[in-house]
């Protein structure tokens, strides 16, 4: 994958804070930096997904009925599970 170079102000605390986890992990300050935001995309899109799963839930929210009916499965589920 290429990779582009771009220019970010950073205060010198976070900076300084970089350098020194950046020598503990034996990484580029570059490759800390990559992690970090790869962590905080991957994390935004949890968010957003759990976002999308409660407003479902809010929409349509579970009936007493649903709860009987998965108790049901369930218990004729994970008796035949081997595991």
């Amino acid at each position: 994958m290429t990779k582009k170079v771009i220019q970010v102000p950073i205060d010198e605390v976070l900076l300084h804070e970089l350098d020194k986890l950046s020598g503990k992990q034996s990484k580029s300050r570059s490759e800390v930096i990559r992690q970090a935001c790869q962590q905080y995309l991957n994390q935004m899109e949890f968010e957003e997904l759990d976002k999308i799963y409660r407003q479902g839930y809010e929409r349509i929210p579970e009936t007493g009925e649903t709860g009987e009916a998965q108790v049901t499965i369930i218990d004729e589920i994970l008796p035949k599970e081997t595991w």
